[in-house]
C-alpha cells in the first residue's frame, strides 16, 4: 500500500492538538508551530495510523449496504454451510425490540437490526451464519446447532451479544434462562 501525498499545515494559534483529513489523494495534519521535527515525524505517522484504522472500520462489513451483506452471506453459506444455504435477501432493518435479527425461510429472508452496525464483524458473521441455518432447520434443534457451530467463533460471539444485552438491558432473550433454571 503506497503512502498518501501528506501536507503538514503549521498553526501559531494551535496550542496543544493535533488533527488530520483527507483532501482528495493527499492527507493534511494540522500541528501546532513550536512541534519540533521529530515531534512532525511521529505525529504524522500517528494520524496516517489512525486515518487507516478509521476508513478500515467504516469498510467493514459491519457497515456494509444490503447487498453487501447479501455478499457475505453467500461467501459465508460457502464457507461454513457447504453452500446450501442460499437467502434471497438481506437488509438492515430499524433495531429489532427482542431480537439481533430474524429470517422467513419460505421467502428466504433475513433481516439484521441496524444495532448490530457497530458490532465487530465476526459477531455480525455469526448472526449472519445462525439466519443462514434457519434456511436450513427451522427451529433451534440439534441438528440446527451443528450447522451453527461450525462457525468458528460461535461460543465467543453468543457471549458477546449476551454482554452487549446486559450492557444495554435490550432484553433480546440471548442467554435468558431456560424453564426450570433458577432465577435470582
Amino acid at each position: 500500500m503506497t503512502e498518501p501525498q501528506v501536507e503538514v499545515r503549521r498553526s501559531k494559534r494551535r496550542k496543544q492538538t493535533v488533527s488530520a483529513y483527507r483532501d482528495g489523494g493527499r492527507v493534511v495534519v494540522l500541528l501546532p508551530a513550536r512541534m519540533s521535527r521529530a515531534e512532525e515525524r511521529r505525529w504524522v505517522d500517528e494520524m496516517l495510523s489512525r486515518l487507516r484504522r478509521s476508513e478500515t472500520r467504516r469498510k467493514s462489513p459491519a457497515r456494509a449496504s444490503d447487498d453487501a451483506l447479501l455478499n457475505r452471506c453467500a461467501e459465508l453459506s460457502q464457507r461454513y454451510l457447504d453452500g446450501l444455504a442460499v437467502a434471497a435477501g438481506v437488509r438492515w432493518v430499524a433495531p429489532m425490540r427482542t431480537r439481533w435479527a430474524s429470517c422467513t425461510p419460505a421467502e428466504g429472508t433475513i433481516r439484521v437490526s441496524r444495532r448490530l452496525r457497530e458490532v465487530p464483524s465476526w459477531v455480525l458473521d455469526y448472526v449472519l451464519v445462525h439466519e443462514l441455518a434457519h434456511l436450513l432447520v427451522p427451529g433451534h434443534g440439534a441438528d440446527f446447532w451443528e450447522w451453527v457451530n461450525r462457525y468458528p467463533r460461535t461460543e465467543r460471539a453468543i457471549g458477546y451479544l449476551e454482554g452487549l444485552t446486559a450492557a444495554a438491558d435490550l432484553g433480546t432473550g440471548v442467554g435468558e434462562p431456560e424453564s426450570g433454571d433458577e432465577v435470582d
